[in-house]
């Protein structure tokens, strides 16, 4: 089995942090947010993935070279023209060799069984199947109507009444009649292909129980870190097992004066933190300098900037 990743956006509500770093490349405890994808499907025994790019396309595809892609086979899908999760994966229908395959976003942090939910499709009669997880802020980020072992609905677009707590988690085993539904411009998956199957064929879905975690906003990035770091800091032990490196709260390369004061905090790759400066409950992405006495609390800091969570 192949996998596709997500790996095109924009990363629009990362910005200003996005205008210099792709989204897959922002650091979750010092670990690119797309090796944690990438370790999921190696640990699935997954080892082919096409991943697309278009946003900082070159970084990424740099960042895959100067890993020697941790050992696995990963083509590029560089789209001049962002083409959208439905019109990307469609235009990489002939790289998918007809048979079913994994879909799964470069921007989450989760401790997926991937096995599980590969052997729950196949023991299935579904066209496709989608990873679903129950959080009581459904409603507002996208709720999936559900109903008898089978998803009906997303956000009641079909107007189905059908509500639910759970969400789509970002990863999905899809057999090859999606690309029936998908259009080859710029398209949503879930407005074109999980509509068409839910229409025309079936689509089931597998609750995760255990972590799971975006990180497509300031709010959720600074969360991923701070908050929850002790649960990456687990899924960690997974990773290092697959690509050889794991998450952890202060680069080795980062400087930090000896009477700077850093509390709860990450620090990052060849960062600078000077003399008297305090950080307290932050995350300073790689190459930043903390100014001599300055203060963070409750802050993302990059090179160009900071941003304040208070």
């Amino acid at each position: 089995m192949k996998a596709f990743i997500l790996a095109a956006g924009l990363g629009s509500r990362l910005r200003p942090i996005t205008d210099v770093t792709p989204k897959p490349l922002i650091p979750v405890l010092n670990l690119p947010s797309i090796c944690y994808t990438l370790s999921l499907l190696k640990e699935a025994g997954i080892d082919t993935v096409i991943c697309n790019v278009h946003h900082h396309a070159e970084r990424i595809g740099r960042f895959f070279f100067d890993n020697s892609s941790f050992g696995m086979d990963i083509h590029i899908s560089e789209e001049t023209s962002i083409l959208g999760t439905g019109g990307g994966l469609k235009h990489c229908e002939n790289m998918l060799d007809n048979e079913p395959f994994i879909l799964i976003n470069s921007d989450i942090i989760a401790d997926f069984n991937l096995k599980s939910f590969i052997d729950s499709y196949n023991s299935s009669n579904n066209a496709g199947s989608l990873i679903l997880y129950k959080t009581p802020e459904a409603k507002t980020i996208g709720d999936v109507g559900i109903d008898k072992e089978r998803v009906w609905d997303f956000r009641n677009m079909r107007n189905t009444g059908l509500r639910s707590e759970y969400i789509y988690a970002g990863a999905a085993v899809l057999g090859p009649s999606i690309f029936r539904y998908l259009s080859k411009g710029f398209s949503s998956i879930v407005d074109t292909g999980f509509t068409g199957l839910i229409t025309h064929e079936s689509l089931g879905y597998f609750s995760h129980e255990g972590f799971w975690q975006d990180i497509g906003t300031p709010e959720s990035l600074w969360q991923a870190n701070i908050e929850n770091t002790e649960n990456i800091l687990e899924i960690g032990e997974r990773v290092t097992r697959q690509l050889g490196t794991g998450p952890h709260t202060l680069s080795p390369s980062a400087l930090v004066a000896a009477d700077a004061t850093v509390h709860q905090s990450v620090i990052g790759r060849d960062c600078h933190i000077e003399e008297g400066a305090s950080i307290r409950h932050s995350v300073v992405l790689p190459e930043t300098t903390i100014a001599k006495n300055e203060v963070l609390d409750r802050m993302i800091a990059f090179p160009e900037g900071r941003l304040s969570l208070k």
